[in-house]
């Protein structure tokens, strides 16, 4: 009995919403090792554009999550970008709590 070459043709593609939440994400991201590393080079005197892209990297944030969980819900889609804009959108989110943990309790204070 010979197996034949059998071929699954399917028309699944990746959700549009997965790919924003990912790279919304890796936005979120960037921006803040960027921040991160310069206020670390200046000794931690940051101008305030940094707090506002902080913010900015929030509300990215934020929105990538609710992109990313919409994408999820989407029937015959790859889940791959979905799944890691949801990743990378939460790992920004938990670098933003820390960061304001951070400042909040005066961890790393002089």
């Amino acid at each position: 009995m010979s197996r034949k070459n059998s071929y699954i043709f399917t028309n699944k593609n990746h959700s549009q919403k997965g790919i924003m939440a990912t790279i919304l994400g890796v936005i979120s991201l960037v921006s803040l090792i960027y921040a991160i590393a310069m206020s670390y080079k200046k000794d931690g005197v940051i101008p305030s554009q940094y707090g506002a892209a902080t913010l900015l990297v929030t509300i990215f944030s934020l929105t990538g999550v609710v992109l990313g969980v919409i994408s999820k819900t989407e029937r015959d889609k790859y889940y791959i970008f979905s799944y890691l804009g949801i990743i990378l959108n939460v790992l920004a989110l938990a670098v933003v709590s820390a960061i304001l943990y951070a400042g909040a309790y005066g961890i790393g204070s002089y």
